[in-house]
């Protein structure tokens, strides 16, 4: 079960079986349910693009039903409409055979058959003509590579100066995983049917989306679906800790940034910034001594910091036993920022992460310095967050960036399985994993974190939530998600999101707490 600050992602498996569940069990017409979403694609057309000819384009399944009821609907109200289907009409059956006959009634000549030897130059026409797309081609249970005909009417969709709207998913676009092996229709909307799909929040998906609109089709409530990804909801706030009068500098969480080195002084100072505005009551940078003046004079004033033993401005693995002394006061552990990726150094990283017992956020050098190495962290008892962009990720796992941004989800659990710790995945669609396979999805969209620092911010406020007491997996989403609400507040702040730095983001932690 997903906890109530996940709204559920059911995959297409699942949607299948609600379905069957709504048709057989319940006796809801499955004619009801494909009128009830053409016209929710309908009232979507006509707030989006209430002018001007509108085309539909129909595979010959459940989808293309749908998107023969929006032509038939928006005919019947007046527009102007062009109906063009990548499959000979004969080969239409159930549902959408039904809804083609009301549809053509006594006016076939509404229908272009785009036919299998290549998509028509009047129906390629037709496209290029249209105020308003409403691609109908593929639906939640296609996988892998669109061919032949229904390439060549993505690519005529994503030729288009017209506003796209997709039917429950963009065609190319795999629903349970938001990856795109092929062609993809690029959409202004999405309205999906009973609920959003993981492939319209994760990324490559995501990305062919647009806006994304969730429609309650009429399936009852009670159906079975058990999901194991959802999307982070505001009210993952309610949880976060809150200092109370009898609250001290030691009971309000300890901290330990570890890492820096000769000109990277600026990450660990605004890690360490980032946990005291998360609420941590006592934050210690452990920096090489080299530089212990240079990064504690520059701030910020309250975190205290010692010096460890380095060479030439790295740090060495002579300086473990002090960082393990200051872990007897508990609290949680943040290793890799600013840290660099000198021999002693990576040593180092390795060293501290096995032996450290309270919780650990990995994150930059720290993670880099696993690479390839993940399942030696399965050794630590203590509760563990690793925070890579796809960078990093792909020199843990041993792969190719591109191939992470690919297949996102699937990294991220593999990631979260081999290390034995919950994984974020860093991005605008934020993926945070836990070993057992349950995912959360940041809804993201806040451009003002596209700036240097940020991902120290972020490991400085999960670090903080983890020496509060949350659990890591809560830790990490509830992280992801203050952090892009203060990267927003930060934004309106400076008056746009170009204006800001990570420093606006830090300063916006404490209002970023209050849910809005």
């Amino acid at each position: 079960m997903l906890p109530d600050w996940l709204t559920p992602l059911p995959d297409a498996e699942t949607m299948r079986a609600v379905d069957r569940w709504a048709i057989d069990e319940r006796g809801v017409p499955s004619l009801d349910l494909m009128e009830r979403a053409g016209a929710a694609v309908a009232r979507t057309v006509e707030r989006i693009a209430p002018d001007g000819p509108v085309a539909v384009v129909c595979g010959k399944g459940n989808n293309g039903g749908d998107g023969l009821v929006v032509a038939r609907l928006l005919r019947d109200a007046g527009r102007q409409v062009a109906v063009l289907c990548v499959a000979p009409v004969q080969e239409f059956s159930g549902d959408a055979r039904v809804n083609l006959d009301r549809l053509r009634g006594d006016r076939p000549q509404l229908l272009a058959n785009a036919g299998q030897d290549g998509l028509d130059q009047t129906v390629a026409r037709t496209i290029g003509a249209a105020a308003v797309l409403v691609d109908a081609l593929l639906g939640t249970g296609f996988e892998g590579e669109p061919r032949g005909v229904t390439v060549e009417a993505i690519e005529a969709i994503n030729a288009s100066q017209a506003k796209v709207v997709s039917v429950d998913v963009p065609s190319g676009v795999a629903a349970s995983t938001g990856v795109v092996s092929g062609r993809a229709v690029r959409a202004a909307a999405t309205v999906t049917f009973h609920a959003a799909k993981p492939g319209l929040w994760i990324r490559p998906g995501k990305a062919h989306a647009g806006v994304v609109e969730t429609i309650d089709i009429g399936i009852p409530r009670g159906a079975p679906e058990e999901a194991s990804i959802g999307l982070v909801q505001a009210s993952v706030l309610d949880l976060l800790p809150r200092r109370q009068a009898s609250s001290t500098k030691f009971t309000s969480g300890h901290v330990l940034i570890v890492g820096g080195s000769r000109g990277l002084t600026g990450a660990p100072r605004m890690a360490a910034h980032a946990s005291m505005r998360t609420g941590a009551g006592y934050v210690t940078a452990c920096v090489p001594a080299s530089l212990q003046v240079i990064l504690a004079s520059a701030g910020p004033p309250e975190m205290m910091s010692r010096g460890l033993a380095d060479e030439d401005g790295a740090l060495t693995g002579e300086g473990l036993q002090s960082v393990l002394e200051e872990t007897e006061r508990g609290g949680a552990l943040a290793l890799g920022p600013g840290l660099g990726r000198s021999d002693g150094a990576v040593a180092f990283a390795r060293a501290l992460a096995k032996a450290a017992s309270v919780a650990l956020v990995l994150d930059a050098d720290g993670l880099n310095a696993h690479a390839g190495r993940l399942g030696e962290l399965t050794e630590r008892q203590a509760p563990t967050v690793l925070t890579p962009h796809a960078g990093e990720l792909g020199r843990l796992l041993e792969l190719d960036s591109s191939e992470i941004e690919r297949e996102r989800l699937r990294h991220v659990r593999a990631a979260a399985a081999l290390s034995g710790s919950v994984v974020l995945l860093k991005g605008d669609d934020s993926l945070i994993a836990d070993p057992s396979g349950r995912i959360a999805v940041s809804p993201g969209g806040v451009p003002a974190l596209a700036t240097a620092g940020t991902g120290d911010v972020l490991t400085g406020v999960i670090a903080a939530l983890l020496a509060q007491g949350m659990e890591a997996f809560v830790a990490a989403a509830a992280g992801v998600w203050l952090h892009a609400a203060a990267g927003k507040e930060a934004a309106r702040r400076q008056g746009a999101p170009e204006g800001v730095v990570a420093s606006d983001v830090i300063d916006a932690l404490p209002a970023a707490r209050v849910r809005s």
